[in-house]
């Protein structure tokens, strides 16, 4: 995989195809019927709704003139980082209410790399027994480090009262 193609690393394939047609003003039709593949598929990928196929795969990298596997590759590393957010990174969904996070899908939250927002947003409308969950998730000093980051007044009375 080209250096260029390294930072998509965990980003659906399809994503980075709409951007590379885009790029190359190329519409996704007229690609796919190229590829001789049904524009369905292309747009499908393009849309992130289906993954690719090895064979797939190979056929958009001879057509962009890319290095054999890198769709694949992305397609892979983007599986990774699907399974990742599913296993026991996230904390016991059952406690926090969908109502915190009423603007987004609570299912495709990154616990790790959203942590300062999701404290700050449970600090600010959770419960205690929320507040308890993230201290329990993120740990005391974690949480207590984000809200001293912050300029809201959040009662810390309620977190530490488990510990």
């Amino acid at each position: 995989m080209t250096p260029s193609f390294e930072k998509y690393k965990g980003i659906h394939p399809g994503v980075i195809l709409e951007r590379e047609l885009k790029k190359r003003n190329i519409k996704k039709r007229p690609f796919a019927l190229s590829l001789k593949e049904y524009p369905q598929i292309i747009n499908d990928v393009s849309k992130g709704k289906r993954g690719l196929t090895p064979s797939l795969s190979i056929k958009i990298d001879k057509a962009l003139d890319l290095e054999e596997g890198t769709m694949l590759v992305l397609q892979a590393y983007y599986e990774i980082k699907k399974e990742r957010l599913v296993k026991d990174d996230k904390p016991d969904l059952k406690v926090l209410r969908k109502a915190l996070f009423w603007d987004t899908d609570i299912k495709q939250i990154d616990w790790k790399a959203q942590y300062r927002a999701v404290i700050k947003r449970v600090f600010e409308r959770g419960n205690n027994e929320e507040k308890a969950e993230l201290e329990r998730f993120y740990g005391l000093t974690k949480v207590k480090k984000v809200l001293a980051d912050t300029e809201l007044n959040i009662d810390q009375s309620s977190s530490s009262a488990i510990f």
